[in-house]
C-alpha cells in the first residue's frame, strides 16, 4: 500500500494500549422492517455476528442487500425493530438518543460516500465539528482539525469551502474529520465509490493504516471486492441476510459472482435509463 501516507502516532491515547482482539460488536438476532402504506417491507433478517476490536469488516454484498441499513444500525443512526448490538459489552440501544449521540461522537468516525458539510463553515470548521458537539474548547479542537488535514494532505486547503474541492480532496477531508476525534470504530461507506483509482487507494491506506498502526477497528461498506484480501471478516449480505467468513476463509465464488452479476445489471439499467 501508499508509504507516503502517515498516520502521526503521537495521537495515540489510551486505546492504543488496549487488549485488542475482544469482541467490540456483538450483534444478536437482529431484525429491521419499515412499515409503508402498503405494508411491512423488511431490510434485515436474523443478523447475528460478531467484529473483534481491532479488526478490518468488510460487508459486501448486491445492491439493495440491506447494507447501509445494516451500518445505520451499527452505527446508532437508525434503532433495529428486533435485536440487541452490543458495543463493548453494552446494549447500545437500551440508553436514550442523547446518549447514544454522545457515545458515537466520542467513539466513532464515519465516512460516507457523498459527503455532508456545513456550507457556510471552512474546511477546518468542519473537520472540527465533532469536537465542537462534544464541548472541546474551539482552540484545541481547530488545532486538532489541522493535525488530522495534515494526516490526510489537505492541512492547505483548511480555508477554503468543501464544496470547492474535487471529490478526491473532499473524502480525504471527510476521513480527517472521522479520525478527529480519535474515535475507536471507523465506520465507512463505499468510501471510495466515487473515486478514481489513485484517490481510492490513499482512502484505503489510511484506513489500513488506521487498523494496523492505531489499533482501531474499520467496517467498510463496499461493492469492490478487490478489497476482501485487506480484511480480517467478511460479511457477504443478499436479501437481508448474512454470511461469515474469517480471514483464510475465502467467501464461497458462487456469492462473489453473484455479487458481480447484480451490480453489472445494476450498471446496465442506469445505462438504459439515461440513454
Amino acid at each position: 500500500m501508499n508509504s507516503d501516507v502517515v498516520i502521526n502516532p503521537t495521537k495515540t491515547d489510551s486505546t492504543s494500549s488496549q487488549k485488542t482482539g475482544d469482541g467490540i460488536i456483538k450483534v444478536s438476532n437482529l431484525h429491521k422492517q419499515f412499515d409503508t402504506k402498503g405494508g411491512s417491507v423488511k431490510v434485515l433478517e436474523n443478523i447475528n455476528f460478531e467484529i473483534k476490536d481491532n479488526s478490518f469488516a468488510i460487508i459486501f454484498g448486491p445492491s439493495g442487500s440491506g447494507k447501509t441499513t445494516l451500518l445505520n444500525i451499527l452505527s446508532g443512526l437508525e434503532p433495529p425493530t428486533q435485536g440487541t448490538v452490543e458495543i463493548e459489552g453494552e446494549d447500545f440501544y437500551s440508553v436514550s438518543s442523547d446518549q447514544r449521540s454522545l457515545f458515537r461522537a466520542q467513539t466513532m468516525g464515519i465516512v460516507h460516500q457523498v459527503n455532508y458539510w456545513v456550507k457556510s463553515l471552512n474546511v477546518l470548521e468542519n473537520v472540527a465539528m465533532p469536537l465542537y458537539l462534544t464541548g472541546v474548547d474551539r482552540t484545541i479542537a481547530q488545532k486538532m482539525a489541522m493535525q488530522n488535514l495534515e494526516i490526510v494532505g489537505m492541512q492547505e486547503f483548511a480555508h477554503s469551502r468543501p464544496l470547492v474541492l474535487s471529490g478526491g480532496q473532499q473524502q480525504r477531508v471527510s476521513m480527517a474529520r472521522a479520525l478527529v476525534a480519535n474515535p475507536q470504530l471507523i465506520f465507512a461507506d463505499e468510501p471510495t465509490g466515487n473515486l478514481d483509482s489513485k484517490n481510492g487507494k490513499m482512502i484505503m491506506d489510511l484506513l489500513l493504516k488506521c487498523q494496523r498502526e492505531l489499533n482501531r477497528t474499520i467496517i467498510l461498506v463496499t461493492h469492490n471486492i478487490e478489497y476482501l484480501p485487506l480484511s480480517d471478516t467478511q460479511l457477504y449480505m443478499v436479501d437481508g441476510k448474512i454470511t461469515q467468513s474469517g480471514k483464510g476463509q475465502n467467501v464461497p465464488m458462487t456469492e462473489i459472482i453473484n455479487s458481480l452479476k447484480s451490480e453489472l445489471a445494476e450498471l446496465s439499467k442506469l445505462e438504459k435509463d439515461q440513454q
